[in-house]
């Protein structure tokens, strides 16, 4: 029964391999969505923009981040003042969020001479 080995099996390594891209795919989804947790408010029409914007997430408490930093309060100005005027400005804004703090937000930007703010929805 000695019988010499005279190839590499490689069904084990195919299925490792497999689950480590799995696993890759699956944090990579996670890493992508962003780390504070906004429920967006869904719309049928959605832009897709290929230039990376200046992004303001605006929490159901009420709480600013900028780009996932947060923002004290009144420091929206401080924070994008080095930011160019002419980028692009995503609002992401809980659904529930008051409509008033998010004009307030808007207005905010705006005055500061953006020119380009939008609203980050998720498309149903």
């Amino acid at each position: 029964m000695n019988r010499e080995l005279n190839q590499i099996n490689v069904i084990p390594l195919v299925d490792v391999m497999l689950v480590l891209l799995v696993i890759v795919l699956t944090t990579a989804t996670f890493i992508s969505t962003g780390q504070i947790p906004v429920d967006l408010a869904k719309s049928t029409e959605a832009g897709d923009r290929k230039d990376v914007p200046v992004i303001i997430t605006l929490t159901a408490e009420g709480q600013l981040y900028l780009n996932d930093s947060a923002v004290p309060e009144n420091g929206l100005r401080i924070v994008l003042e080095p930011h160019p005027r002419e980028s692009l400005v995503v609002v992401r804004a809980d659904k529930v969020t008051v409509l008033e703090r998010f004009v307030q937000v808007v207005d905010e930007v705006r005055g500061l001479g953006f020119g380009q703010v939008s609203l980050e929805v998720v498309k149903s």
